[in-house]
């Protein structure tokens, strides 16, 4: 543990930023799949990897660097992306320059990456460098794993073989490219609440299948591969704006197939036909989404023909989030790497709980805190604590009758805080001492949360349970 006096400074700074948390996040947004390059032809990947920079923390250190005499460019951050099998030389990267948008998040893409046919691996990582332009380095970020393929699959998919095929549930992203020139690309995004078909951002969305046999307002969500033919709902991750159901077609030739049922596989080309409609798609014209009507094939009653903006490109997107804050951090040691939690195991219990935090990118300088109560950290690996008693949150806490949550954190030793999505509840006891009164701010119903809690805790003087 800490010695008092630092524990004490520390803990006041980590109320102050429980109060008013300045995070910094880093939001790097990729594809699962990349197309290997051949010869001198560079396949740029597609979409380009994104950088979004988010959080009041960025701001707070610009003031920081600025009352330390080193002006406003001082704050300014540049990123380097490459592969990561590429050396420690930044010129065998991508500088990223961040462009501010209007809610304030900084926007960087690394449009010029690719893959050449000399790599021979079939998996890589992207790595993405941050720099303050007084050259003061950040800290290092990875991507999630990327396969690589030589091009997109034109056999039926096998659910035998699921490596290419895109589950409902999952994210992706839909490009159009009129007439296969490059610099017509067009990714569905949104912006002001509404769909566009942008040339410089694209959207993540999370594609559910859906029962068509159910109305649009009941819409229950399935589990399973997302076969042609299937109805469909597209959600934007950021901003939760949904389309209506769709029915996804196979594409081929500019011709929608209404009598395919295959599994979709990574790049294949698609349409999306609105649900009860009379042949109208998803289309893009210029920078719009509008609908389109397609045509009949009198000779062919299973196709029908479309127009070039309504022929999607369809691929397997990932998402990775880091956040830290270095509000209370006096260091220069960079911010990496940061510790990403997966998931918490509690043992024990009583006055010899433990919690085992799971997750990657743990080291000894790391300690567990419950809110603003720092726990006895062990076995730097996998981060096992001690769960600090309820009495640590002042002696009141241990005499209310509903429970009280507190946001889980790991603290490096020089004081950077990394907040995360997990959060520890403890549920105190229903008895009470004699002569105690309950307080008057105690909601009604409490008495049934206690009791639904009680059904599946019931091993201890208090009881524990995570959320995330």
């Amino acid at each position: 543990r800490s010695n008092p006096y630092q524990a004490n400074l520390l803990r006041d700074g980590v109320r102050r930023y429980l109060q008013l948390p300045a995070d910094q996040t880093v939001l790097i947004l990729h594809a699962k799949v990349a197309q290997k390059s051949y010869g001198n032809e560079k396949r740029f990947f597609c979409p380009p990897p994104c950088v979004y920079l988010s959080g009041p923390g960025w701001k707070l250190k610009q003031e920081q660097l600025t009352a330390r005499d080193l002006g406003e460019a001082g704050f300014r951050v540049w990123g380097y992306m490459g592969l990561d099998s590429m050396g420690s030389s930044l010129m065998e990267t991508q500088k990223l320059s961040f462009e501010e948008q209007p809610d304030s998040k900084g926007f960087g893409c690394a449009k010029a990456l690719y893959i050449s046919d000399a790599d021979k691996r079939k998996h890589f990582r992207l790595v993405l460098k941050l720099f303050f332009s007084n050259g003061q380095e950040i800290g290092t970020f990875h991507s999630k794993l990327i396969k690589v393929i030589s091009k997109p699959s034109q056999k039926k998919q096998s659910l035998k073989n699921t490596d290419l095929c895109i589950s409902s549930g999952s994210k992706v992203s839909l490009f159009n490219r009129l007439r296969s020139q490059t610099v017509s690309t067009r990714y569905l995004s949104v912006e002001g609440g509404a769909f566009i078909a942008s040339a410089r951002q694209w959207a993540a969305f999370t594609l559910h299948l859906a029962d068509e046999r159910y109305t649009r307002s009941e819409f229950p969500l399935q589990e399973g591969y997302i076969r042609y033919g299937s109805v469909v709902q597209l959600i934007c991750t950021a901003t939760g704006v949904t389309l209506p159901p769709l029915i996804i077609r196979k594409v081929s030739k500019q011709y929608a197939m209404l009598d395919v049922d295959e599994p979709i596989s990574q790049l294949h080309k698609c349409a999306f036909q609105f649900q009860g409609s009379d042949r109208m798609y998803l289309c893009l014209s210029t920078e719009k989404v509008i609908q389109f009507q397609a045509s009949p094939c009198p000779k062919e009653a299973n196709r029908e023909l479309l127009n070039d903006g309504s022929c999607w490109t369809i691929i397997g997107t990932e998402m990775v989030e880091y956040t830290f804050s270095e509000s209370l951090a006096c260091a220069r040691e960079p911010v990496s790497p940061v510790p990403l939690i997966a998931a918490l195991q509690l043992t024990g219990g009583g006055d010899v709980a433990m919690l085992e935090v799971q997750g990657e990118h743990f080291h000894a300088h790391l300690k567990v805190w419950f809110g603003d109560v720092e726990a006895e950290t062990m076995s730097p690996k996998s981060l096992v604590c001690v769960v600090p008693d309820v009495s640590a949150f002042g002696s009141d806490w241990r005499w209310l009758r509903y429970p009280i949550t507190v946001p889980l954190l790991l603290i490096r030793d020089d004081g950077l805080i990394y907040s995360s999505s997990f959060t520890f509840t403890y549920t105190p006891e229903q008895s009470l001492l004699p002569g105690q009164q309950v307080p008057s701010d105690v909601p009604q119903d409490s008495d049934k949360l206690l009791d639904s809690i009680h059904q599946e805790f019931t091993r201890t003087n208090f009881h524990l349970f995570m959320q995330s």
